[in-house]
C-alpha cells in the first residue's frame, strides 16, 4: 500500500488534503448568496504528437468552426458565455495557427496566454525564448498590458515542470519564478499536476511563494492570498482544485485534479467536487475560485469538449450555481480570475463582475 501512494505520489500532498478537511469543519464560511469564478484553462497544443502543420491548422478550425456553437446557449449571471483560456505554447507558434484563434478572442469567447514547453535551459535562453513567444503572439493583439505599456501575462509550464519541478527534466532553471516574473508574468496557472511528481505540497489555494525564488520548487513554499495584502514584487499562483473522492471500483478513491478529458469528462458529481475545495482569498469565503484544466487541440479531447460531454458540464454549472439565491455564476479567463483574485486582496468586496478587469486591461487585439 505505501508503495502504492508512493508510486501515485500522495505522499507528497495528502498530508496538506487531510489537513484541510479537518480545518473545513472550523473555517470560515459563507452565508447566503456566494459567486462561482470559473476558469478553463486549456494547455492548447496544436500541434501535439509532433502533428505537421497542417494537422494543426484543421485542429485549430475546429475549435474556431465548433466553440462558438457549444457555448452560445450557455449564459451566467452577468450575460457571459463560456470564456476559453488558451495557453499557446511559444514553442509551437504559427501565425497559420494563431490567428484563426484571434477571432475566437476577437467574438468573446476567450483570450491567449502563454505555455512553454523547455528542457536545458539557463536563466538567459529561457529569457530569450519567453520574449521570443511573447514578441510573436502578442503581436496578434494578444496579452495585457501595464500602465507602461509591457506585456503582462499568465502562464502554464509544459509537462508541469515549473521551477525544475520533475528534478531538472524538463526544465532546467532554478530560478524560473523570478525570470517569468522579470518578463511580466503575473500568475501562474500549472496546478495541480498529481499524481505526477511535480505536484506541490500546498493545494487549493491562491498563494503567494515565499520560499528563496531563486531555488528550485520556489513555489514549495507560500502564504496564503488574504483581504489586505497584495504583494508586487512576485507573481501569484492560482491552483486548481486536487481532491480524493471516492468511487465504488478499487482502489475505493481515485484522485482529482480537475483534469478534463474525454476519458474523464466532467460530471455533475466533479463539478461539485471542485467546487467543495473552497479555494478562495482568505477573508473573501463568499468568492469561490474554480480553475480546471484540459490537453483541448486534439481530435478526441476536442470532440468531447465541443460535444456534449462538454454541453453536460456547461449545463450543470448554468444551473446548480447560477440560481442567483445561493449562487452566481461567473465565467472567467485566466486575466479576470487573477484580477478579481488581487480585487479580493485590495478588500474590494460585492459582485466580482465589477473587477474583471481591476488591473490589467483586457488585449488590445
Amino acid at each position: 500500500m505505501l508503495a502504492k501512494l508512493r508510486e501515485k505520489n500522495l505522499h507528497t500532498w495528502l498530508p496538506s488534503y487531510l489537513f484541510q478537511r479537518l480545518r473545513r469543519i472550523r473555517r470560515e464560511g459563507s452565508a447566503g448568496l456566494r459567486h462561482l469564478l470559473f476558469a478553463f484553462c486549456d494547455h492548447y497544443e496544436p500541434l501535439w504528437a509532433n502533428a505537421p502543420n497542417d494537422m494543426g491548422e484543421s485542429r485549430v478550425r475546429f475549435w474556431v468552426d465548433s466553440y462558438p456553437r457549444l457555448v452560445d446557449s450557455f449564459r451566467d449571471s452577468d450575460g457571459f458565455s463560456p470564456r476559453h483560456s488558451f495557453f499557446y505554447p511559444a514553442d509551437q507558434y504559427h501565425p497559420r495557427l494563431v490567428e484563426p484563434l484571434t477571432s475566437l478572442v476577437r467574438a468573446g469567447h476567450g483570450e491567449l496566454e502563454l505555455h512553454l514547453h523547455h528542457e536545458d535551459d539557463t536563466r538567459e535562453t529561457l529569457r530569450e525564448k519567453l520574449r521570443e513567444g511573447l514578441d510573436k503572439i502578442g503581436s496578434h493583439g494578444h496579452f495585457s498590458r501595464g500602465a507602461d505599456g509591457s506585456v503582462r501575462y499568465a502562464f502554464i509550464h509544459g509537462d508541469w515542470a515549473l521551477a525544475n519541478s520533475r528534478r531538472g527534466r524538463c526544465c532546467g532553471v532554478d530560478d524560473e519564478l523570478v525570470v517569468l516574473f522579470e518578463t511580466g508574468c503575473y500568475a501562474d496557472f500549472t496546478f495541480p499536476s498529481a499524481p505526477d511528481e511535480s505536484q506541490p505540497r500546498i493545494i487549493n489555494q491562491i498563494y503567494w511563494p515565499d520560499g528563496d525564488l531563486r531555488c528550485a520548487r520556489a513555489h514549495e513554499r507560500g502564504r496564503q492570498a488574504r483581504v489586505g495584502e497584495h504583494l508586487r514584487d512576485r507573481m501569484l499562483m492560482i491552483q486548481g482544485p486536487l481532491a480524493l473522492v471516492p468511487r465504488l471500483s478499487r482502489p475505493p478513491f481515485r484522485i482529482e485534479n480537475a483534469a478534463v478529458t474525454a476519458a474523464d469528462p466532467a460530471t455533475p458529481s466533479r463539478v461539485a467536487s471542485w467546487v467543495a475545495q473552497d479555494i478562495h482569498v482568505q477573508g473573501r469565503p463568499e468568492w469561490v475560485f474554480v480553475k480546471v484544466h484540459t490537453h483541448g487541440a486534439s481530435e478526441t479531447q476536442g470532440a468531447s469538449l465541443l460535444g456534449e460531454p462538454g454541453r453536460n458540464m456547461h449545463r450543470e454549472l448554468t444551473t446548480r450555481y447560477n440560481d442567483g439565491v445561493r449562487w452566481k455564476l461567473h465565467y472567467v479567463t485566466a486575466r479576470e480570475m487573477y484580477n478579481i483574485a488581487t480585487a479580493a486582496m485590495c478588500g474590494e468586496t460585492g459582485d466580482p463582475h465589477a473587477f474583471r478587469s481591476y488591473l490589467l486591461p483586457p488585449p488590445p487585439l
